[in-house]
């Protein structure tokens, strides 16, 4: 199964409302691997303020707002 990663931080509210719009999309689809970018230096420095992002193998999928368009366009290369 594919994989997306979702790079975001804690008591981030964009974060949270992305997510919730993202897991309905998904389910059952792709496996959702969630990332805390104040977790890793690598992932603080390329996403910091950036968050939240969806990325799949080098890809940004999406950042805030989510972007439906790339969303479905990605499922639709992997399901």
């Amino acid at each position: 199964m594919q994989v997306l990663h979702y790079y975001t931080r804690t008591g981030c509210h964009l974060c949270e409302i992305m997510l919730e719009e993202l897991l309905p999309l998904i389910r059952g689809k792709v496996e959702l691997e969630i990332r805390c970018v104040d977790s890793r230096d690598d992932w603080r420095e390329k996403y910091d303020i950036r968050v939240p992002v969806v990325e799949s193998g080098g890809q940004i999928i999406s950042e805030y707002p989510l972007n439906l368009d790339s969303v479905h366009a990605f499922l639709a290369r992997t399901t």
